[in-house]
């Protein structure tokens, strides 16, 4: 599949319309896969304008992964044998409202996750599971997200902001060019504002986690226990919840490795370690009591997570138990 554009689209959002078009390419391709003129008609209509890309990219994504994610769920082959020829039957509407109800097969805790992917139709950037990108922004601020994370941009003549939807992202920013305007970033826990500086914000279910690795942010929301607001130092993290911000510890782990495409751990527990890696691979992944407390440290590549995992027992007493592709669990030597 291809990336999306590295700079910011001159239409972040791409308009209804144009998704609604993409969705129609989509559908003719799948019926006409091996006819070259409507390819080239389809490139064509691609290249005519970036938001026409970003649009196509926006359909393509979301058409993989809820194939991906719809293999995983018991059952649902059947629904996916249908879904691959409906649209030689049915209309294109129908095939999408087969598409779309294909997600309600199976357990609903174990979709549920999965249905945020439709999130990324209104994101302005979004990452699927396992997925890295970078972006370069209008005013030289590099936006990086990690695995299954969403955001927007709202950049006006006062200010510079970026909205965290979900997941984590990293912000390289410096001074801006021309009228001063704060470079800031907003999550439901905080509002924040980097001054010449990288730093890693995820945003989870309770709170939302500040790691400075350069310069400086300040945390403007909410205010600390003595009621002040933060100045965040490089080196330094915090956690923020709705009602209070705060020191957080040291993580056994490199905080900004994901945009290498790396998870580098120092005396890390295991069971941490699982949790982590889940972040970046479908389905369930874990471990037994009996070894959740054994302690890791290295440097592992996230590109194929199932290698990643394959490495543990070259250095752990563990071993891997595969009940099928997306539920893995470790336990002890038997």
């Amino acid at each position: 599949m291809d990336n999306f554009p590295a700079s910011l689209p001159l239409k972040p959002n791409p308009d209804h319309l144009v998704v609604k078009q993409a969705i129609n390419w989509l559908l003719r391709l799948r019926n006409n896969g091996a006819n070259p003129k409507l390819q080239q008609q389809c490139d064509l209509w691609r290249a005519a304008h970036q938001e026409h890309e970003l649009a196509w990219q926006r359909v393509q994504s979301l058409q993989q992964e809820l194939t991906a994610n719809l293999r995983s769920v018991p059952g649902a082959q059947v629904a996916l044998h249908t879904l691959e020829h409906s649209s030689q039957r049915l209309g294109r509407r129908q095939a999408l409202k087969l598409l779309s109800g294909a997600l309600l097969l199976g357990s609903s805790a174990w979709v549920g996750k999965d249905l945020l992917g439709w999130q990324q139709w209104n994101a302005d950037f979004a990452t699927a599971v396992g997925e890295q990108r970078g972006f370069q922004l209008p005013d030289g601020t590099r936006l990086e997200l990690n695995t299954d994370s969403a955001a927007d941009l709202n950049f006006n003549a006062e200010q510079r902001l970026i909205k965290l939807r979900r997941g984590e992202i990293m912000v390289s920013c410096g001074a801006d060019h021309g009228p001063a305007r704060p470079l800031l970033v907003e999550s439901r826990h905080a509002l924040l504002e980097g001054f010449d500086a990288r730093f890693v914000v995820r945003v989870e279910e309770r709170c939302t986690r500040l790691s400075v690795t350069h310069g400086s942010v300040a945390i403007h929301a909410p205010h600390t226990a003595d009621g002040r607001s933060a100045r965040v130092e490089a080196g330094q993290s915090y956690q923020i919840s709705h009602g209070l911000a705060e020191p957080a510890a040291p993580l056994a782990m490199d905080v900004g490795a994901w945009a290498d495409g790396l998870i580098v751990t120092r005396n890390m527990r295991l069971d941490d370690f699982l949790q982590e890696v889940g972040r970046y691979r479908h389905g369930y992944l874990g471990c037994s009591a009996a070894v959740g407390n054994l302690r890791l440290s290295g440097v592992f590549r996230l590109e194929d997570t199932d290698k990643l995992l394959a490495i543990l027992p070259q250095t752990l007493p563990v071993q891997l138990r595969y009940r099928t592709r997306w539920w893995v669990t470790l336990g002890p030597v038997v």
